[in-house]
């Protein structure tokens, strides 16, 4: 595998195209999402065999309930299967599991393999993988100062003490460091409402490749473009050296 002199310890994917590329074939969108699982797997292990420490999956959106509803259906259908099928890949690559989201609304028997997953990779020390499922950047911010909010009213905590590290300890995220490197698939150029809070400082690379069709070259060119980038954090060049 290619040698890079700086691995993102942290990369967040936003995992687009599967509608499209089933369209593309004259099949219904599921068939798509079905597809996509190869580019999940050669994602997750080839980050694994890099060093990535992180890997956020944009897996499904609170926006994605508004799709049909067969499709989302199939969607829960699909998870349920894969979390089942891939623990083995999970524990070979000593990989943990982890979720961002609100789980609550997920079918109970989504959330069943999801605790399944997480508790028998509890112990696993390589790549944590993150699976942001009915997940909002604003509703995480939201949540945040509620509860920063109550805090207040508690006299926990003063008005004055908040700061940028107040609400970083109040995300869901706060175990996990920010992603330096962001990656979407399908050639759209958005964030679509996905770790607003921390990608103030991330790297964003946008591909064309519909994600049933990303596979490891693909995250290597991202790797490449990332290694070329100069992350200034405000400060100049000069700075830096």
């Amino acid at each position: 595998m290619t040698k890079f002199n700086n691995i993102p310890e942290h990369i967040a994917v936003i995992m687009d195209g599967n509608g499209r590329w089933a369209k593309k074939k004259g099949a219904a969108r599921i068939f798509g999402h079905r597809n996509a699982l190869k580019a999940v797997r050669e994602t997750v292990e080839s980050c694994a065999e890099l060093g990535v420490k992180y890997l956020t999956l944009y897996a499904f959106s609170t926006e994605n309930w508004g799709r049909p509803q067969a499709e989302v259906d199939g969607l829960m259908e699909l998870l349920i299967d894969s979390l089942r099928k891939e623990l083995s890949t999970l524990m070979k690559n000593n990989i943990r599991l982890e979720t961002i989201g609100e789980l609550s609304r997920l079918p109970k028997r989504c959330v069943n393999a999801l605790e399944g997953d997480i508790r028998a990779s509890e112990s696993n020390t390589g790549l944590t993988l993150i699976l942001a499922l009915n997940y909002s950047g604003r509703a995480e911010i939201t949540k945040a100062v509620a509860n920063i909010a109550h805090k207040i009213e508690l006299g926990e905590i003063r008005a004055g003490q908040i700061d940028e590290t107040t609400i970083t300890h109040h995300l869901s995220t706060r175990a996990y460091p920010d992603p330096e490197l962001l990656i979407r698939t399908s050639g759209e150029m958005r964030l679509s409402n996905f770790l607003l809070w921390q990608m103030a400082y991330t790297e964003l690379y946008f591909t064309e490749v519909l994600w049933p069709d990303f596979r490891k070259e693909h995250l290597l060119l991202a790797l490449e473009d990332y290694n070329k980038r100069e992350r200034r954090f405000g400060k100049t060049s000069e700075q830096l050296t």
